[in-house]
């Protein structure tokens, strides 16, 4: 069991929340990004930097996630890949991505980016806010708690 953060977008409150929330369990808690990023010392944190290019670190967390991992992404077409791969990914509003939801959610984005590259300014996402942070803790907190639970069985 890992926590995988796609992190070259991830906010900064969403990172400090699942360093908080991996410590005391010891889970191991991965960042990817494209650039160097600062991490805590810590133990269970760990940091990897992949080359530049576009979705480099995507397809590193593809590659290197397993089944029972939790990735934090907001990158649609990632999280339909850990999805695929039957992994949890979650975005830093705290939104689930599942088998149910994800083939919609794609086919907006690539609905928006139509929009965006026949010149349409479409906006972007409105910045994070209390409710979002909340709701972000909320659905970690309840997945990691169904892991550990989960982890837990498999190891008795």
């Amino acid at each position: 069991m890992k926590i995988w953060i796609d992190a070259d977008a991830c906010p900064k409150m969403v990172k400090e929340h699942i360093f908080k929330a991996s410590l005391k369990p010891k889970i191991p808690v991965c960042l990817v990004a494209n650039s160097y990023i600062s991490i805590p010392q810590a133990p269970n944190i760990s940091f990897i930097q992949v080359e530049q290019g576009a979705d480099v670190a995507d397809f590193y967390i593809v590659e290197h996630c397993e089944k029972d991992d939790l990735i934090i992404t907001a990158d649609i077409p990632l999280a339909a890949l850990i999805v695929e791969k039957g992994a949890i990914a979650i975005n830093p509003r705290g939104e689930v991505y599942t088998e149910e939801n994800i083939r919609e959610r794609l086919s907006m984005r690539n609905f928006m980016q139509e929009l965006r590259d026949s010149g349409i300014d479409t906006g972007g996402p409105a910045p994070l806010g209390p409710k979002d942070k909340e709701k972000f803790a909320n659905s970690l907190n309840k997945i990691l708690t169904k892991m550990l639970k989960a982890n837990r069985c498999i190891k008795n």
